[in-house]
């Protein structure tokens, strides 16, 4: 039977020890349990206002494209293209943001933590699991864009303003706690500058390399180390004068 449309959709669910855990420690802890009540009152203000049908649908189409990080590695195998001179670079730095997503759930079963539900406002959106903490929208956006940065340092602002976006339609849509998506992004930010493959070739590297260019060429150049000149043709004899 369909389900209808106001209906929130349905995942995985944590186990239930896990979410237990979770909730003792809340509870006992009296900083948690305020930080936790500011993280759903952050929620319910973004998920309820500021919906207009415009905005939903470009929050909702931000959301898309930085599902399973489609949209960085798209940005870097174009890189890759545009830009043969650093093309590995480009292609490592497209796989950074699908690859923090493994590390991104990981961390996910570790916490435990259930996506947030909202009594008659369901999330927008669809998530293949029930895991919430961290965002793994937030993980990748924000790990692409510091290795896309890496790369070429003037398209940062263009990058993280799309980072940016994907993560705030995370709490807009009600398909995360805005701590959620903190988390994510620290997470994505240390990814993203740990990632090896990206470093440019620094001064000292240019000029190990122009070192052994020039030895190369030296070793291939005639050795006159020793001072010696190059033989001078010898002088036409003279012409021989008739006998007298």
């Amino acid at each position: 039977m369909s389900r209808s449309r106001n209906e929130p959709p349905r995942y995985r669910r944590a186990p239930g020890w896990l979410r237990a855990r979770s909730e003792a420690k809340r509870r006992r802890n009296p900083l948690l349990r305020a930080l936790g009540d500011a993280d759903q009152a952050l929620l319910r203000v973004l998920r309820t206002r500021g919906h207009q049908p415009p905005l939903e649908a470009t929050m909702r189409a931000v959301g898309t494209a930085g599902e399973y990080a489609a949209v960085w590695a798209a940005i870097g195998s174009l890189g890759a293209l545009a830009d043969p001179g650093r093309r590995r670079r480009w292609a490592i730095a497209a796989l950074v943001g699908p690859a923090s997503i493994g590390v991104n759930y990981a961390v996910k079963v570790a916490a435990g933590r259930d996506r947030p539900l909202i009594e008659g406002h369901p999330a927008l959106a669809r998530a293949p699991s029930k895991l919430s903490f961290p965002s793994a929208h937030a993980t990748s956006s924000m790990a692409a864009a510091t290795a896309l940065g890496r790369i070429e340092p003037r398209s940062r602002v263009p990058l993280f303003a799309l980072a940016g976006a994907i993560c705030l339609s995370r709490p807009y849509l009600g398909m995360h706690y805005p701590s959620d998506v903190l988390a994510g992004a620290v997470l994505g930010l240390a990814l993203g500058a740990l990632a090896p493959g990206l470093r440019a070739p620094d001064t000292e590297d240019r000029l190990i390399d122009l070192v052994n260019e020039a030895h190369g060429a030296a070793a291939g150049a005639p050795d006159r180390s020793n001072g010696a000149q190059p033989e001078a043709a010898a002088p036409d004899a003279a012409p021989e004068r008739p006998p007298a």
